[in-house]
């Protein structure tokens, strides 16, 4: 897989925590399908343990998805270890178990990193506490993944101390500076340009607003922004969007965003 950057070539295919589809979301083996199937990026989310080591998984809590119980940031990466990671996962609502059992554990996103060497990592820093921030940048830089990832989350503090510390990484907009350039989209008081590369990665409505329509998008284009969809499980709205115009769809079915794309001819 060759890329210049994170967003060079485009990435059209997201997969939303890995092959969620068909593996337990947010680990190793549902990171690895995905990779084999051919996606252009793995969507993540970290947590930071109580011992200051940087783990995946989507939940603040353990509960949806382990044989553990509440909080993860409670834990040390010793004691999350312990768990099956893969205790819930069903296809067929609850008759089989088939990862249970199997040894399936939360990873690092150290572990990620090196188990996907080439992939691109769209993660989002789900802890509140800003001590996440210098020490997900040291990872990435340990791993010189830098040019493979862009950073998104919630928290817009986080967002802006990792700016800040390594102006060098890509980040989206968190939802807190989405929201002024829908408006302002819709006033036509958008700048000529931005100051720096936005990404946005939203969903199509939000609190009732429809956010991604045409003008939107060729607002944004014309203005060099890029904009990511979440989260599109739909055959026919995957193809209205890339239709539309839109650069990226997170999906947790990747095998059928990719042959929507592939057939729509934009990858």
């Amino acid at each position: 897989m060759m890329h210049e950057s994170f967003l060079s070539p485009m990435p059209r295919v997201v997969a939303h925590r890995g092959d969620s589809a068909n593996y337990p979301e947010n680990t190793l083996p549902a990171f690895i399908s995905g990779v084999k199937m051919g996606i252009d990026v793995i969507e993540t989310d970290v947590h930071i343990t109580r011992d200051g080591e940087i783990v995946i998984w989507h939940d603040p809590t353990l509960d949806r998805n382990t044989d553990g119980k509440g909080a993860l940031e409670i834990y040390t990466l010793k004691e999350l270890k312990k768990l099956d990671a893969g205790y819930t996962f069903t296809k067929d609502g609850g008759k089989t178990y088939p990862f249970r059992g199997k040894g399936i554990q939360l990873c690092t996103l150290s572990e990620a990193l090196e188990a996907c060497p080439e992939e691109r990592f769209n993660i989002d820093l789900k802890s509140q506490e800003e001590d996440i921030v210098e020490t997900y940048i040291d990872v990435i830089r340990k791993h010189n993944a830098e040019n493979r990832v862009c950073t998104a989350s919630f928290h817009l503090n986080n967002l802006k101390k990792l700016r800040r510390l390594a102006p060098e990484m890509l980040t989206s907009v968190s939802t807190l500076e989405v929201a002024p350039l829908v408006l302002k989209t819709k006033l036509h008081m958008l700048p000529e340009a931005f100051d720096r590369k936005i990404i946005f990665q939203v969903p199509v409505r939000q609190y009732g607003i429809t956010i991604i329509n045409k003008r939107f998008i060729d607002e944004m284009h014309k203005r060099d922004a890029v904009v990511m969809v979440w989260t599109i499980n739909d055959e026919n709205e995957m193809e209205r969007l890339y239709r539309m115009g839109v650069d990226t769809i997170m999906t947790d079915d990747p095998a059928l965003l990719i042959k929507t794309a592939e057939r729509l001819g934009i990858r």
